[in-house]
């Protein structure tokens, strides 16, 4: 394998909606490209990019996958990105090293809302798009009215740099507007159809508006009626393409035989090299600067995405962003501080590794057999240490508990989970000590249920997951006086231990609050302490169930002892039933934690939101404007949430988000309190 130096890489990630033709359009490049000899398709489960055994078996990418892509001395390091929505975290990772990206839409007349979620996310990171209309052989399918959808949604920034020439359904050529040419589909010149002259001069003139805005070069030239060539066009579309401000659009077809067009030569021509668009931030000496992609520097590269292999180990995705790396040198690994050997390195083709030697800045490869690297570590010379802004994934939005299937093997489980952590930053797992449940929290239930499947395949053990419990609490509501008296003989000597204890609500921490009150030595002062330990040990456990009492504040003013059988431990256990008496008569109630939510949804949702967090007990406490959507501030009980991730993606089509936050506890309505004790009834039956 050639080296390849940052002026012949392309960067390029193919992000958009599920389904829409991201995998089959890397097939047909790597086909057209004679990487492959057969073009593989999703629904036969035989292309590169689509390896994994879950995403055969659901015909749907899962996971950032990448290939590269020879042509003429150019090498194209495409990655291929899921577009469901479980799955973002693989577009950030994706993106975070992508120099651009090309948006695969349909040509359905329609913007899907994968595609505004990527291209709203590219816009917010300054990544270039360029868009590929893909399918427009297909019944019904309109180049034209999808080129219209997108205009109406994002209106100047939509370039057409070509206009597909159909025949029935049948894709024959294009017309390149950049030349005004028109060529068919193996790239011989033909005459531009009489039915795209009137659509090629329109478009001409929306290309050469938006040239014109590149320079004030190009500026004058326009206004001066002056001829402007394909050239300067094209110089003037690659700079204002790189700076995000148009989207270029072409189209073609993917699947059976696919029709690219000049697509490659829009990528060497338009497409920028790595380090002109994207900068990467990072810090050095305790300087915040932006890298500058350059092979002269020091060693540095940021690790992007890590794939689990049970029998290989851990394969490191990273991009070179400054230096070069070779096989044999020691990097140093700044967020472990350790230094790492490079014993092995590769580029990809999907699941199959290419060995090389070296790699330069601007170039994306693989590390393998490493101690102590994983996803978002920078890499770098040991002279010279940096270290690069963490990429940020989108925080998890919903949780379950997971639990083993078999008895006794929870143990791999919880290893197989842990070791998927590496693959997936969007995903967590922990052990919730309240409850004591181990929650697995990420995007989605679809995301959650294909880790537990992954686990299966490659260290065949089962999870299974349920709706996690809610760290309910209970209080009192009201001031009793409660005895507690402990009396045991046993033949020797016995135990005796009696106190009397006010319980009331008002605890000084809001959590629990001891005060001794006893006069005249009725408790020996050596045992005043065992009382508030007997008191600590009851409360966690509850009166209703078997959930913690806060707030609450316990005085201890009377008792009895024995000068021979009074002991520690009676005065613990009396202090225990005294809690039980006392607690269980001063109106008991549960507390349910209250979370603050911030969901963000387009205006047109708005009504649908608002009814739907009124049967979650929800409150509204206000509305915002940002960034032309409306966010919701709300306050709701987390047991009303527990799938709310899936909900608000099903009311919004997708285009919703929201974030939470615990806020406080609340006493939860007499109605579910029912439901709390019949489900504590339920647990401790099966635990017998």
């Amino acid at each position: 394998m050639a080296v390849f130096h940052k002026d012949k890489i392309r960067n390029i990630a193919l992000i958009g909606h599920g389904g829409e033709g991201k995998t089959s359009l890397l097939e047909a490049m790597l086909f057209k490209s004679k990487a492959i000899d057969r073009l593989g398709k999703v629904i036969d489960g035989n292309t590169v990019s689509d390896y994994d055994q879950e995403e055969i078996a659901r015909k749907m990418s899962i996971s950032l996958s990448m290939a590269y892509v020879l042509y003429k001395d150019y090498k194209f390091n495409v990655l291929d990105v899921p577009g469901f929505f479980d799955f973002e975290g693989e577009m950030v990772a994706a993106l975070s090293v992508a120099d651009a990206a090309i948006l695969v839409t349909g040509a359905t007349g329609s913007v899907p809302v994968g595609a505004e979620k990527a291209l709203e996310y590219c816009s917010e990171h300054s990544v270039p798009v360029f868009i590929w209309v893909n399918g427009v052989n297909k019944e019904n399918s309109s180049f034209d009215a999808t080129l219209q959808a997108y205009r109406d949604k994002y209106g100047a920034k939509i370039i057409a740099i070509e206009l597909p020439v159909m025949q029935g359904t049948a894709m024959k050529g294009y017309v390149d507007t950049l030349a005004k040419k028109a060529y068919d589909v193996n790239g011989a010149e033909i005459g531009v159809p009489a039915n795209l002259e009137g659509k090629l001069a329109e478009e001409d003139g929306i290309l050469m508006e938006a040239v014109a805005e590149a320079s004030e070069e190009l500026m004058e030239k326009y206004f001066g009626g002056e001829e402007i060539s394909a050239e300067e066009k094209k110089s003037g579309l690659r700079a204002r393409f790189a700076a995000g401000e148009v989207y270029p659009v072409i189209a073609g077809v993917a699947v059976d035989k696919p029709v690219l067009t000049a697509l490659f030569d829009h990528i060497v021509d338009l497409f920028p090299a790595p380090g002109e668009s994207v900068k990467h931030g990072y810090t050095a000496n305790g300087k915040h600067e932006t890298v500058q992609i350059d092979e002269n520097g020091k060693f540095a590269a940021q690790v992007f995405k890590t794939v689990v292999d049970p029998f290989i180990g851990k394969l490191l995705m990273f991009k070179v962003m400054r230096g070069k790396v070779s096989v044999g040198d020691t990097v140093y690994n700044v967020e472990a501080d350790e230094n790492e050997k490079i014993s092995a390195m590769s580029i990809m083709r999907g699941k199959k590794q290419e060995s090389v030697d070296q790699m330069f800045a601007g170039d994306i490869g693989a590390f393998a057999k490493m101690n102590y690297t994983t996803t978002n570590n920078t890499l770098c010379d040991p002279s010279e240490v940096v270290k690069f802004d963490p990429i940020e994934f989108p925080k998890p939005v919903i949780s379950f508990a997971v639990s083993s299937a078999d008895k006794g093997s929870e143990d791999k489980v919880f290893a197989g989970l842990n070791k998927m952590l590496d693959e997936d930053a969007t995903f967590t797992i922990e052990k919730n000590a309240e409850t004591n449940e181990m929650i697995i929290s990420g995007m989605g239930e679809m995301q959650l249920d294909i880790i537990c499947k992954k686990v299966k395949n490659k260290f065949n053990a089962t999870a299974v997951l349920k709706e996690p419990r809610i760290a309910y609490r209970e209080t009192i509501k009201k001031t009793v006086e409660a005895e507690g008296k402990h009396k045991k003989q046993s033949g020797g000597a016995g135990q005796f231990g009696q106190c009397s204890v006010r319980f009331e609500p008002g605890a000084a921490d809001g959590i629990f609050e001891f005060v001794d009150a006893v006069v005249g030595g009725a408790i020996p002062r050596q045992y005043i302490p065992a009382v508030e330990k007997g008191l600590r040990e009851a409360a966690p456990k509850g009166i209703l169930a078997d959930y913690p009492v806060i707030n609450l504040k316990c005085t201890v003013f009377d008792g009895k002892s024995h000068p021979v059988d009074s002991k520690e431990i009676a005065f613990i256990t009396a202090a225990k039933l005294a809690f039980q008496d006392g607690c269980s008569r001063a109106n008991p109630v549960f507390l349910e934690p209250i979370m603050h939510i911030d969901i963000t949804v387009p205006d047109s949702f708005m009504g649908d939101i608002m009814g739907d967090l009124s049967k979650r007990r929800g409150r509204i406490l206000g509305t915002d404007s940002v960034n032309g959507k409306t966010v919701v501030s709300a306050e709701a009980p987390q047991a009303e949430l527990a799938k709310y991730a899936t909900d608000l993606r099903s009311m919004t089509q997708g285009r919703g988000k929201f974030v939470t936050s615990f806020e406080r506890y609340e006493e939860v309505p007499a109605s579910q309190a029912a439901k709390i004790i019949e489900d504590y009834k339920k647990r401790q039956a099966a635990a017998q």
